[in-house]
């Protein structure tokens, strides 16, 4: 039996998101209650995200710890703005909790993998939303050749540069250097 779903032809609060049926097969983020749509990330994506998150999970703060594709309140308002970023360091207090969604400010980092489609998401419009919404660190990882990681840190509300990487880079993390092997993100076999 198919059953069809209803998708909502208004802007959404937050009570509505929650209430949407859920559904894996693509991705879901809603801006200023526009529910926004995109195909799931493609097997290089998945890869590079699995392999950047195995790197950063032992050496993040032991008050933290790393996740996937996670939701984020980024603006509460009548018409929330939540986005999904590709990777998020959290307090593991939180995580334990098992929450469903990060408010913004709770986040140590977030990271996006840029995306053929959503580069200009994530190298404007994201880049701004979560400054303004106070997200102490933001990394920008590029698979294209030759690969790259880009990290900025929030100072009196906008972004600065920390660094920029390719092959191999540390990065400090709250203090903490953060040391990532970019090539691994995306070689056809990691080797120990």
């Amino acid at each position: 039996m198919t059953v069809e779903v209803q998708w909502p032809d208004h802007l959404l609060t937050l009570k509505d998101w929650i209430a949407l049926p859920e559904d894996s097969s693509r991705g879901y983020e809603l801006v200023e209650g526009v529910l926004v749509v995109s195909p799931r990330p493609v097997s290089l994506h998945q890869r590079a995200i699995w392999r950047l998150a195995a790197q950063l999970e032992p050496q993040v703060p032991s008050s933290h710890g790393v996740l996937t594709e996670s939701e984020v309140v980024i603006d509460s308002g009548p018409y929330p703005t939540i986005r999904v970023p590709d990777l998020l360091a959290v307090p593991a207090a939180g995580i334990d909790a098992n929450l469903p969604r990060w408010k913004a400010v709770d986040l140590l980092l977030a990271v996006e993998i840029l995306s053929v489609g959503s580069k200009r998401t994530d190298r404007v419009t994201r880049f701004f939303e979560y400054a303004d919404a106070g997200i102490r660190y933001y990394w920008l990882v590029d698979l294209d050749e030759p690969a790259s990681l880009i990290g900025y840190q929030l100072i009196d509300g906008n972004y600065e540069l920390m660094a920029e990487h390719r092959e191999r880079g540390t990065l400090v993390l709250a203090g903490t250097p953060i040391t990532i092997d970019i090539t691994a993100l995306t070689s056809n076999r990691v080797v120990p």
